[in-house]
């Protein structure tokens, strides 16, 4: 694929998978996590870029038969949404880029099969709803991106993202902010891996409440054959809260934070929803979340979950308050 140089036809090039971007400009302390290779501006709002996808990631097995696994996507996109406002809208690199919403869909018959070596992705991207202060640097903006192999695109996604300087930022979360690394709350119970579809127990995201919650009504199962909510507990009604089995986890915590990060939330949410359908909803075919406040990492944020059919509705309720929501689709309700 063919693209601008800096909005110009002067020196086209071809996107490039040689080597990833500078693991600053995506926020990454590790190389290794870094997936993009290659952006390019096509003009003022269009960018090309080229991502790689390892054949083995020990965060992501493979989703399924031989295809990649779908947060794959959402981690392209976060990094898309601060490599494309760090090198072309004038933010500053110590800026705190804030999630605010995000989307995804993968399409399961043109997912490219993972096969020898890593899997060459191009990504179309496109910036609108830019919001920029009186010197010209972006402060928001909102992305979609499609995801391409072979030429055939498999995935979109997308999203809105907010920028504040430290100072903002500081001011912002006050004495909210909380400290490094998190507590874990006591009594708490830790799903069987396997049960959350994942393949360590350093990846389980959520721990089960050691005391029960407005259980006493038959347990889960028996609430989900009556068609009311469905509260995502699987031991004797206790709630479901997001709490990480390992904060140093090299993908979801690369570096400290203050805060739950939005691919963390999206992840806890899945797992939740494995939890609360006794294992039929496990293969994410795509999601929309809303964080409209932070999520704290303590109290920890209880998840609720309502079945529809092939979809989850995901509620996390921290303080009286609910930080994020959002719907998760799946591919089947059966085991994968």
């Amino acid at each position: 694929m063919n693209a601008r140089i800096r909005g110009t036809a002067l020196k086209p090039r071809t996107l490039s998978w040689s080597r990833t971007v500078p693991r600053e400009l995506v926020h990454r302390a590790s190389l290794a996590e870094v997936l993009l290779t290659d952006v390019l501006r096509i003009d003022e709002k269009r960018f090309t870029a080229a991502a790689s996808w390892p054949r083995s990631h020990p965060t992501f097995p493979l989703d399924g038969p031989a295809v990649h696994h779908p947060l794959m996507a959402v981690e392209t996109l976060r990094q898309l949404g601060i490599y494309i406002p760090l090198r072309y809208f004038r933010v500053p690199v110590n800026t705190k880029l804030l999630i605010t919403d995000l989307f995804f869909g993968v399409e399961p018959g043109a997912q490219p099969r993972v096969c020898h070596g890593a899997t060459r992705v191009t990504c179309r991207a496109v910036v609108d709803g830019l919001r920029t202060d009186t010197r010209g640097a972006a402060t928001g903006l909102r992305l979609r991106v499609e995801f391409l192999a072979n030429g055939t695109v498999f995935a979109r996604a997308g999203g809105g993202a907010r920028f504040l300087s430290p100072g903002r930022y500081a001011d912002v979360r006050g004495e909210t902010s909380g400290g490094w690394p998190p507590p874990t709350p006591a009594g708490l119970l830790r799903p069987d891996p396997a049960s959350l579809g994942v393949s360590h127990s350093r990846d389980v995201l959520v721990g089960l409440t050691g005391s029960r919650g407005h259980g006493g009504d038959g347990g889960p199962e028996e609430r989900h054959r009556r068609g009311g909510p469905l509260r995502a507990g699987a031991v004797d009604g206790r709630d479901v809260v997001v709490d990480a089995a390992d904060p140093w986890h090299p993908f979801f915590f690369d570096h400290p934070t203050d805060h739950v990060p939005g691919i963390v939330l999206l992840e806890a949410g899945r797992q939740a929803a494995a939890l609360a359908s006794g294992g039929a909803l496990l293969r994410l075919a795509g999601a929309r979340l809303s964080a409209p406040r932070f999520t704290e990492f303590a109290p920890a944020a209880r998840v609720t979950c309502v079945r529809h059919d092939g979809t989850c509705l995901v509620r996390f309720g921290q303080n009286g308050q609910c930080p994020a929501f959002g719907v998760l689709s799946f591919h089947s309700l059966s085991r994968a």
